[in-house]
């Protein structure tokens, strides 16, 4: 678009291309041969790259990331993503040389030196923080993602019944439960079985009961669960499954609900999984970086990924590979070093209080917003939540403004919209979560936005369904985008 606007759209960079023009010269040598390459490397035909100027090129880019989104500009009430501030101290910490500048494959030690250790330590340190946060024995930092974190956790709970010489081929999931769940026990080889909720909006422990046998290798549960729920019979769900010997696996996208108040080991889990950049206060969204670190309990440590880093009698810290019983490389070096280094820094910065200040922040915020809401959109679970809650638009559609006309004409007001259509089981699904991080002033503007697109749907629903209209890219063809992907651009 080089600063030019077709209206209010940005142009492409391609419409903005002047054939012979250049933004580099390489000083004595203008043009390449092209027989100095060999033929078969060698384009058969140009690569249709748009022909600007350097100050064309820089325009382009500049003006694109002033459309970014971020929680850094915008408020972000996106709910199951815990998108919330990323403080600019471990940004910082992050960006200091002695840890940006390492290598991965530095030697751990040499003539005496330590040339690792301080991110040996960080990892370590790390892994029992988490160990204490979440009452687990011990972690691993490799997975890369949450969703890569439950396959690694299901890869244990394969590896933990191997060894015992056991068959067993089903994992018991949630109808509320995110869809990596039973996608990665199906890539680990298991069987998938489904349990409904109940009224209340906690997994129906009867027909719980009934799915449970010793052909049951799992359970996979979110505490508290997609609806903002907290499982009031948790302790009787774990009980349950351990005493048909099953393992019980806590995804802990939620856990910014209850992180200093409850620990998944001391409520009978055996196996987590961490989202570094949900809880931790470390980037989310855009592609990564992420983090989805593991712990287990005692019994399945000798599982976990190779390799471990372990403290010496000396002090130093280095990496150890033999543990026969593991699952293997599940990523190179430390996982996503960087965003382990982030949340290192933002446990240590908030502590035992501050943590316990952001799980009681996130909750009441979250209740703030549901009380404040309920009077004008359905609330299918009208109980007190914990750091989310999940209204319906149901009766909106009635009226034909969708959940997706909500969140559209949300982005137009300058608000991300909120996850949209899940939990499945609930219609028309708007899951809110406004997080610790924002005031009761940003709180309140996104209160009245909500109660306004209420009140428009009685009154002036044409204006949702048209939006987003202030924006360069508006109303999309949804269906026809998803059947005829365009990822290149081509002249007309």
């Amino acid at each position: 678009m080089c600063g030019k606007f077709r209206g209010d759209s940005m142009r492409l960079i391609f419409e903005t291309s002047v054939s012979g023009r250049r933004g580099h010269r390489f000083p004595g040598c203008e043009e390449y041969p092209a027989a100095v390459f060999p033929k078969k490397y060698r384009r058969a035909a140009d690569a249709g790259l748009p022909e600007v100027s350097e100050l064309d090129v820089v325009r382009h880019y500049t003006n694109l990331s002033r459309l970014n989104y971020s929680v850094d500009t915008n408020f972000y009430p996106l709910g199951s993503c815990t998108m919330k501030y990323n403080p600019k101290f471990t940004e910082k910490i992050a960006g200091l040389d002695g840890f940006l500048d390492l290598h991965p494959l530095m030697p751990q030690l040499r003539g005496g030196g330590m040339l690792a250790q301080g991110s040996l330590e960080v990892v370590y340190k790390t892994e029992r923080l988490l160990s204490e946060i979440t009452g687990m024995n011990a972690f691993t930092m490799q997975p890369l993602a949450g969703a890569h974190g439950e396959l690694t956790g299901v890869m244990i709970i394969a590896a933990y019944h191997r060894d015992r010489g056991r068959k067993r081929k089903y994992i018991i999931v949630p109808d509320s439960s995110h869809g990596t769940n039973p996608a990665s026990a199906a890539i680990a080889g298991f069987e998938v079985i489904v349990v409904p909720s109940d009224k209340n909006g906690y997994m129906d422990f009867e027909l719980f009961k009934e799915k449970l046998n010793e052909d049951v290798a799992g359970v996979m549960l979110t505490c508290p669960n997609t609806l903002g729920i907290f499982e009031a019979q948790i302790k009787k769900i774990c009980d349950a499954a351990h005493k048909v010997g099953a393992l019980v696996y806590y995804d802990g996208a939620n856990l910014n609900a209850i992180m200093g108040k409850a620990r998944p080991g001391d409520l009978g889990f055996d196996i987590v999984h961490l989202n570094l950049h949900k809880t931790f206060g470390t980037p989310h969204g855009g592609g990564g970086p992420g983090a989805g670190p593991v712990g287990v309990v005692k019994t399945l440590k000798d599982f976990l990924p190779i390799s471990r880093v372990v403290k010496r009698t000396d002090g130093t810290f280095a990496l150890d590979y033999n543990y026969p019983k593991s699952i293997g490389y599940i990523a190179p070096f430390f996982g996503n070093f960087g965003v382990i280094l982030k949340s290192y820094a933002y446990i240590m910065l908030l502590g035992r209080t501050g943590l316990i200040d952001a799980s009681e922040y996130a909750v009441l915020n979250a209740n703030y917003c549901r009380v404040k809401l309920k009077k004008y959109f359905n609330l299918p679970y009208d109980c007190i939540c914990k750091h989310e809650f999940v209204l319906s638009a149901e009766a909106q559609k009635q009226k034909g403004v969708s959940a997706l006309d909500i969140a559209k004409y949300l982005i137009s007001k300058g608000v991300h919209p909120p996850t949209v259509y899940f939990p499945l089981i609930v219609k028309e699904a708007l899951m809110i979560e406004p997080t610790e991080s924002e005031s009761k002033e940003t709180l309140d503007a996104f209160i009245d936005t909500m109660i306004a697109i209420a009140r428009m749907v009685e009154d002036n629903p044409e204006v949702l369904k048209a939006a987003p209209e202030n924006m360069p890219v508006k109303r999309l063809d949804e269906t026809k985008a998803a059947r005829e992907l365009v990822v290149r651009w081509k002249a007309a």
